[in-house]
């Protein structure tokens, strides 16, 4: 072997180990911010609820926050003081009020049923009397059991609604300090978003191992999409819920801020929504003969509140989504199963970034 091929070989081999060095470097490093992220976001999970409505809030009111920071001469502290404020006023204050109409009529709609001041079975009785005997015969066709199963069935089902409502509120009561714990984390988080916001957002940015573009193009799917559920949805629930608990109210039906917030609930769903509530009232009004305020909230029910959905949902969600019905009611559905009510912002928002991501996907592959 020549003294040319003996220097070749070894500055190949040199470039080699070289490379092999820096690439086991890569790896590890690689392999320790993975494992630093992992931990961190294993040491925030317990107030990711916090996190997730901070940044939620930040998001919906970021243009605001920046008309009041340019009045205010920019200055960032006052303005994102301001804004957190605003944020109080505007969503924690009638939540907690909420909150607590909430909690006190599931306490005494369980106490009703399980001292039997609410005749469960009077009402199977009156509604059994009531249906036609072809309805019968298909009711019985169906084998639902005999008329004391299902009021015992109807009972269980109230009682247990009920007690997990007041359940849920009286543990929230007795953890105080676990809920302004939280309620803290995220207005203090809140403050820190809406002053170092775009700073924030440019680090991300550029820490990204995406390519600008796809980078970009996932942010403004996040955003949107953010938006758009929260937004919108939280729109339509509230519109709708607060005119079915209204309805609910004048027509003397019990518990009406209970079953107003269970329809605004309920109309996160696209393709169900509200009906789920006034309708079955509606129809045991009139199956019961109460003509009158059965076709009342029919009247408000169909003419009303589902066409509040039907006029807001598709420009307040749907083109901020960009995603189908049936996707946004599955993602929803499957989001508050495994992770409860935070689920309809992050269920949709898995499931459209989900979509942007192979999207994306599709494109550099055509391209290539």
């Amino acid at each position: 072997m020549t003294a040319k091929n003996s220097n070749a070989k070894w500055f190949t081999d040199g470039r080699q180990s070289e490379m092999s060095r820096i690439s086991a470097q890569h790896l590890s490093f690689l392999a320790v911010v993975i494992l630093v992220t992992a931990a961190f976001v294993w040491l925030i999970l317990p107030f990711y609820g916090a996190i997730l409505w901070a940044s939620i809030l930040a998001i919906l009111f970021a243009p605001l926050h920046r008309r009041l920071q340019t009045a205010l001469g920019d200055r960032r502290n006052a303005a994102a003081a301001l804004s957190v404020l605003i944020c109080i006023c505007i969503v924690v204050i009638p939540g907690l009020v909420l909150l607590a109409a909430l909690a006190q009529e599931a306490s005494n709609l369980y106490v009703r049923i399980n001292t039997r001041e609410l005749n469960i079975g009077g009402l199977v009785t009156s509604i059994e009397t009531a249906l036609p005997p072809f309805m019968r015969e298909a009711l019985s066709a169906l084998n639902l059991g005999s008329l004391s199963d299902i009021q015992t069935r109807l009972t269980s089902f109230l009682l247990q609604v009920s007690q997990v409502i007041a359940t849920r509120a009286v543990t929230i009561g007795q953890s105080a300090a676990q809920l302004i714990t939280s309620l803290g984390v995220m207005l203090y988080l809140l403050f820190f978003l809406f002053r170092d916001g775009a700073s924030l957002t440019a680090r991300i940015r550029q820490a990204s191992p995406l390519s600008p573009d796809h980078t970009d193009r996932i942010f403004e799917n996040f955003s949107s999409v953010m938006k758009a559920t929260v937004k919108g949805n939280a729109i339509i629930a509230a519109i709708q819920g607060a005119i079915g608990g209204l309805t609910f109210w004048a027509l003397g039906i019990d518990a009406p801020v209970l079953w107003g917030v269970l329809m605004g609930a309920v109309s996160l769903l696209p393709a169900v929504g509200a009906p789920l509530v006034w309708l079955p009232a509606a129809g045991y009004l009139l199956i019961t003969g109460d003509y009158l305020r059965g076709i009342v909230m029919l009247g408000a029910g169909g003419l009303i509140i589902s066409m509040i959905d039907n006029l807001l949902r598709p420009p307040l969600v749907g083109k901020g989504t960009r995603l189908p019905d049936y996707v946004i009611l599955i993602s929803t559905l499957g989001g508050i199963v495994l992770i409860g009510m935070n689920g309809f912002v992050l269920g949709p928002l898995i499931a459209a970034l989900f979509v942007a991501v192979w999207q994306l996907f599709g494109e550099d592959r055509s391209q290539s």
